[in-house]
C-alpha cells in the first residue's frame, strides 16, 4: 500500500490493519516507545508510526539510522493532532535496508549550498521533496492548459543546425576526434565529414521548427530540454533547462499576451489548489510572502506598457541603479523587479523593445526603431515570459537576416513559411525551472533541477 491511497480515502482505512513500506526520515525513542516518520515518496508529509517496546524487534529498530527502509504492519488510527490527522500503531516492523550513521543528510539543518554536492541524495530532504514534487505538478498543468484549449504538442528536435536566438552561446555536437579532427585543404575541420555533414548544436530553442507546425496546426506548443554555453554563473542561469514555447497562427502579440496571462493564473491556481502541502512549506520555511504574493498575481490585473514608457518612469523615479537606464539598453533584473515591484506593484508585459536588443525573427513596428515583442515581469522574480510576433513579411524578413549577419541560405525552410501562405503568427517562452522558482520562493536555479549544469560545473557523476 502507498500513503497516497491513504490520504486519498482516509476514512477506508481508519482502524484497519495495513502494511506500508518507506523510509525513516525522523526517528526518536524512548525507553519504552519509539516514533519514526516514515514516507514512501507518494505524499509530502510523513506518517507517525508508533512503535511500542512489546515489539520483538525494538531494542534493534532503535539503532537503525536516517533513510533506513522498512516494512511496517499495524493499525492506522486517527488522532487530536492538527498536523497528523492519523498514526500507525506498529505490529511489526521489518528493516529491507540498513542505513549507517555516514549517512550525508542528519537531523541538524544543512545548507542549500551542502545539499547541491550531493544530488543524488538531496531529494530525500524536505526542501527537495517538496521542490520536486512542484515541479512534476507543474508540467502536468501546463500540458492540461494547452491541451484543453486544443493544441498540439510538438518535440522539437534537441540537435540542431540553426542558432535561433543568434547569440552563438552553443554547445557544438561532434563525433569527431577532437584531437585530431578531419581537415580540408585549407587546414580547417571538414565538417562533411562530421556525422550530419555539417556543423551541429544543442538546441537554444524550438521555436523555428514550433512556427513550421503552427503554420499546419494553428496552436502548438514545445515542451523539453534546451542549452545554452553561456557562461554566467548566477543563482538564475543554467546550462541545461527545459523551455515551453507556444506558437500561435493568426494571432498579433496582444492575443499572445492574453495567451499567457491566462496561462500564469492557471499554473498559478492549479499549484495553490493541487500542492498545499508543499506551498504551505514553502511560505513556512522559505518564503513567507509566497502564498500571498501568488494569491495577488493571480487576482491581478496584468499591465502593459511600452518598454520607451518603461524607460521613462525608470528614470523618473530617481533611483541609484547598478545599470544606468538609457533608451536602448536591455533591462536588467534590478530594473524589471523595480517596474513590477514598484511602478506597477503587479504583473506587467513591457512592450514594444528596440530591434537592436531583440532576435532577427521579431516583427519590425512600423517606427523603424523597435519591434513587436514583450517580455512579461512579475514582483520577486522580474521576467518570467520573453515573446513576440514573428515577422511573416518576406521582404522584411530578409532583410533582418542580412541586418543581423545571418547566411540566408541557412534559413530557406524559414523563409518558405513567408513564401507559402504566411500569415501573422507569434509566440513565447516560458524558463519552466523560472517558473518553479517563483512558485516556490526557492532563490537559485540550481535547487529547481535535479542534475543541474551549470558553467564550470557538473552536478553529478552520472
Amino acid at each position: 500500500m502507498k500513503l497516497r491511497e491513504i490520504q486519498r480515502d482516509l476514512e477506508k482505512f481508519i482502524d484497519k490493519e495495513i502494511t506500508l513500506e518507506g523510509w525513516i526520515r525522523q526517528a526518536r525513542f524512548t525507553k519504552n516507545v519509539g516514533f519514526i516518520e516514515l514516507n514512501d515518496g507518494t505524499i509530502f508529509k510523513n506518517l507517525q508510526v508508533v512503535l511500542s517496546k512489546d515489539l520483538d524487534n525494538f531494542e534493534e529498530l532503535k539503532k537503525e539510522h536516517l533513510s533506513a527502509s522498512l516494512r511496517v504492519s499495524g493499525l492506522l488510527v486517527k488522532t487530536n493532532n492538527a498536523k497528523q490527522a492519523f498514526e500507525l500503531q506498529a505490529n511489526k516492523v521489518i528493516v529491507l535496508g540498513h542505513s549507517d550513521e555516514k549517512f550525508p543528510i542528519q537531523k541538524q539543518k544543512q545548507s542549500l549550498e551542502y545539499m547541491r554536492t550531493i544530488p543524488h541524495l538531496r531529494a530525500r530532504t524536505n526542501t527537495y521533496r517538496a521542490v520536486f514534487r512542484l515541479r512534476s505538478k507543474l508540467a502536468f498543468a501546463l500540458h492540461n492548459f494547452f491541451q484543453e484549449r486544443g493544441f498540439i504538442y510538438l518535440n522539437a528536435p534537441i540537435i540542431t543546425a540553426s542558432d535561433t536566438e543568434g547569440a552563438g552561446e552553443m554547445f557544438q555536437v561532434t563525433t569527431q576526434n577532437l584531437e585530431k579532427p578531419n581537415l580540408n585543404d585549407e587546414g580547417k575541420v571538414d565538417y562533411s565529414k562530421d556525422f550530419f555533414g555539417k556543423k551541429s548544436y544543442l538546441t537554444v530553442s524550438g521555436q523555428l521548427e514550433a512556427e513550421d507546425f503552427a503554420l499546419a496546426f494553428s496552436d502548438i506548443y514545445t515542451f523539453g530540454p534546451t542549452f545554452r554555453a553561456e557562461e554566467s554563473n548566477t543563482p538564475r542561469h543554467a546550462a541545461e533547462f527545459w523551455m515551453l514555447e507556444p506558437e500561435i497562427a493568426f494571432a498579433d502579440y496582444n492575443d499572445c499576451m492574453d495567451v499567457a496571462e491566462n496561462m500564469i493564473r492557471y499554473m498559478i491556481d492549479y499549484v495553490l489548489k493541487n500542492c498545499k502541502d508543499e506551498i504551505t512549506f514553502f511560505n513556512e520555511k522559505i518564503d513567507d510572502t509566497l502564498i500571498e504574493r501568488l494569491e495577488k498575481v493571480k487576482d491581478a490585473k496584468f499591465a502593459r506598457i511600452t518598454y520607451t514608457d518603461a524607460i521613462k518612469k525608470l528614470k523618473e523615479a530617481n533611483v541609484d541603479f547598478e545599470y544606468p537606464v538609457e533608451w536602448g539598453m536591455d533591462l536588467q533584473t534590478e530594473h524589471e523587479r523595480y517596474l513590477s515591484e514598484k511602478i506597477v506593484d503587479g504583473p506587467v508585459f513591457v512592450t514594444d523593445y528596440p530591434k537592436d536588443i531583440k532576435a532577427f525573427y521579431m516583427r519590425r513596428n512600423e517606427d523603424g526603431k523597435t519591434v513587436a515583442a514583450f517580455d512579461l515581469l512579475v514582483p520577486a522574480v522580474g521576467e518570467l515570459i520573453g515573446g513576440s510576433q514573428r515577422e511573416e513579411r518576406y521582404d522584411e524578413l530578409v532583410k533582418s537576416m542580412e541586418d543581423n549577419g545571418l547566411n540566408i541560405d541557412e534559413y530557406q525552410n524559414y523563409l518558405d513559411l513567408r513564401r507559402y501562405g504566411s500569415v501573422v503568427h507569434s509566440g513565447y517562452g516560458l524558463g519552466f525551472e523560472r517558473a518553479v522558482m517563483y512558485l516556490t520562493g526557492m532563490k537559485n536555479i540550481r535547487d529547481v533541477i535535479q542534475y543541474p549544469r551549470t558553467v564550470k560545473s557538473f552536478a553529478s557523476k552520472n
